[in-house]
C-alpha cells in the first residue's frame, strides 16, 4: 500500500451519525491497528464482526450525544479517529475521557495524531468540558500526548494484554483545558 500523503487527507470532522460505509471503514481501521499490535482492548486476530459490533455501540453513543467521534479520511476511507466519552457520572460533569485514538498504519507519522488531539480538545471545550483523561500503552503515543501539553499521572504495570499476548503497562494522562 502507498502511504497517504498529507495533501490527500480530508480535514478532521466530527460525525454526528455513523452510516454503514463509515462503520465498515472504522472496523477496518480498528483491525489494522490490532494487526499492527496496538493495545486497544482487542486481541489478535480481530474478526470483522467483532470490530463492527464495537463500532455499532460507539455509533449508538454518538447518536445519543454520549460520545463525540472525530475522523480523518483519505480516498480509501477513514485513516484516523478519536472519541470523547462525554457521558460521565453526576459528580464529574466537567470531565471527558479521550478514547480509541487510532491511525491507520498507511497514514502514520504525518501529524494525524496531533490533528485528532486538537479536534478532540476543541470538541471537549465546545461541550463545556475542562478536564480530559486518557490511558495508553504506546511509547509513541506518550510522546505525542506530552508534546500536546498532557500531563503524565502514573503508570500501572501489567495493566492489559498486548494483542498477541503478554502483559503491557498502561500510562494515564490528563489535560486541563481553558474554557
Amino acid at each position: 500500500m502507498n502511504p497517504t500523503s498529507p495533501t490527500s487527507l480530508h480535514p478532521v470532522r466530527r460525525l454526528r451519525a455513523v452510516d454503514a460505509a463509515q462503520l465498515q471503514s472504522l472496523a477496518e481501521l480498528l483491525i489494522d491497528c490490532v494487526d499492527g499490535d496496538a493495545s486497544v482492548s482487542f486481541m489478535h486476530p480481530l474478526p470483522l464482526e467483532q470490530a463492527l459490533a464495537f463500532w455499532r455501540k460507539v455509533a449508538d453513543g454518538v447518536a445519543r450525544g454520549e460520545r463525540a467521534l472525530m475522523v480523518v479520511e483519505d480516498a480509501q476511507g477513514i485513516v484516523g479517529t478519536v472519541q470523547l466519552v462525554l457521558d460521565q457520572p453526576d459528580n464529574q460533569p466537567h470531565r471527558a475521557d479521550l478514547a480509541k485514538m487510532l491511525v491507520h498504519r498507511r497514514a502514520r507519522r504525518q501529524g494525524l495524531g496531533a490533528l485528532l488531539m486538537q479536534a478532540a480538545e476543541q470538541a471537549a471545550r465546545d461541550s463545556g468540558k475542562t478536564l480530559l483523561v486518557l490511558d495508553t500503552s504506546s511509547p509513541e503515543a506518550e510522546r505525542l500526548y506530552e508534546r500536546s501539553g498532557w500531563q503524565r499521572s502514573g503508570t500501572i504495570p501489567g495493566y492489559a494484554l498486548l494483542p498477541r499476548g503478554g502483559f503491557c503497562d498502561t500510562t494515564y494522562f490528563y489535560r486541563t483545558l481553558a474554557p
